[in-house]
């Protein structure tokens, strides 16, 4: 390949013209001034409004930062100081997304065929290509490249739904309250961008002495840490009560687990936990989590509250009595309900807001309260709430 009638230097002009222009914009990268006219010339015969750019070696690729602008790379193999292949993964590393085609003066058939191998999208041989075979392998490579891109993303996005759908089975279990007259009813929203879970988790079961226990905890920070952490505290709670565990060391054993399993010795969980036996009655446990309301009329619980799981060592939470009376209903939930902006402006919904939005709700079926309180609070908000969501309605009827 040869330049024809113009000088190196006439070339140099064209092209900063040329880049000037909007279009397609393809990067040469090509250490001979001839060849890099020639080309210029075949592309614009057939695309006149691309934009090429010019570079003579790698190092100007890669440090000028000349992939970032660049649809597409015509690479020559041939620069100084690389042999091979050397130049094409110099530019993968520098961009793995980059559509590249091998543009060479080497006529070298298995060459060609490592080179697609190592991820060009083309190996094309100087001498042998016109105008209109240039501008169609580089309008191929760039939409081969963005069809390899989106079968990527979208893998990601099915791994990212797999990791989800385990989490799922941990975060957000099937409460197991059969022979039991109590109802569980839940609702779980993730507040991380991208995100099906997060910290937060809940549980209802039955013990072995038909005693209901329900669990709600918040694992501070946002991540899929938190969310496998809060999974595992969760299953522990729930391997805690079945084993029949005495109700008042559940809580001291599940700091246990937090502390040997968080992965920041800062990490904390405020967690509620409520007891309802057959006969007699509730008693409520707060470690920092917000108190749950009872609900017909609905009034907060005002138990005494305790440090956070995590915080110190030594430390206990104390039982509140709870008296439940015929037809019963309580809402256990997590702080991500309660911080978005209230009906006061520049104040969050905060417990007395969601005390009145129970009240206007009183005529909504327990089935679809946790969702209509979600979405009450998200109109107040102006829009979703940032923070994790769950809820927990345990009622005493089975309907």
């Amino acid at each position: 390949m040869t330049a024809s009638c113009c000088s190196p230097r006439c070339w140099e002009r064209r092209s900063a013209a040329e880049v000037t222009h909007p279009g397609r914009a393809v990067l040469l990268v090509e250490d001979d001034p001839g060849d890099a006219f020639l080309v210029g010339e075949l592309l614009a015969e057939v695309e006149p409004e691309l934009r090429l750019t010019v570079a003579a070696s790698l190092p100007e690729v890669v440090d000028g930062g000349l992939l970032a602008d660049a649809e597409c790379v015509l690479l020559d193999l041939n620069l100084p100081g690389t042999n091979g292949l050397e130049g094409l993964h110099a530019i993968l590393r520098a961009d793995a997304g980059a559509a590249v085609c091998v543009l060479t003066g080497l006529d070298d058939e298995h060459l060609g065929v490592a080179a697609v191998a190592a991820g060009a999208q083309d190996y094309l041989v100087k001498g042998k290509v016109d105008g209109p075979l240039l501008i169609r392998a580089i309008r191929y490579a760039v939409e081969r490249r963005r069809a390899e891109t989106s079968q990527l993303r979208l893998r990601e996005e099915q791994l990212v739904a797999a990791e989800a759908t385990r989490l799922e089975r941990g975060l957000l279990p099937t409460p197991l309250l059969d022979g039991s007259p109590v109802r569980a009813r839940a609702f779980y929203r993730s507040g991380r961008a991208r995100s099906v879970l997060g910290g937060d988790f809940f549980d209802a079961v039955r013990g072995p002495d038909g005693t209901v226990h329900a669990i709600i905890g918040d694992v501070c920070g946002h991540g899929p840490d938190e969310a496998a952490l809060g999974a595992l505290l969760r299953v522990s709670w729930r391997a805690l009560v079945l084993a029949g565990v005495d109700e008042p060391q559940v809580l001291p054993k599940l700091q246990q687990v937090l502390v040997s399993e968080r992965h920041d010795a800062t990490l904390f969980t405020t967690v509620c936990t409520v007891a309802i036996p057959t006969g007699g009655d509730a008693h409520v446990r707060l470690a920092g989590h917000p108190a749950p309301v009872v609900m017909h009329p609905p009034v907060q619980v005002e138990p005494l509250i305790g440090l956070p799981l995590g915080i110190a060592e030594h430390t206990s939470w104390e039982a509140e009595p709870l008296v439940l009376h015929a037809g019963w209903a309580l809402l256990l939930y997590t702080d991500g309900l309660i911080e978005g902006k209230g009906p006061v402006p520049d104040e969050p919904l905060w417990p007395e807001g969601l005390i009145r939005l129970l009240d206007d709700e009183r005529d909504t079926p327990h089935a679809d309260l946790p969702a209509r309180l979600v979405e009450r609070a998200q109109v107040l908000n102006g829009g979703p709430l940032s923070d994790d969501v769950a809820i927990l309605l345990l009622t005493a009827d089975r309907t």
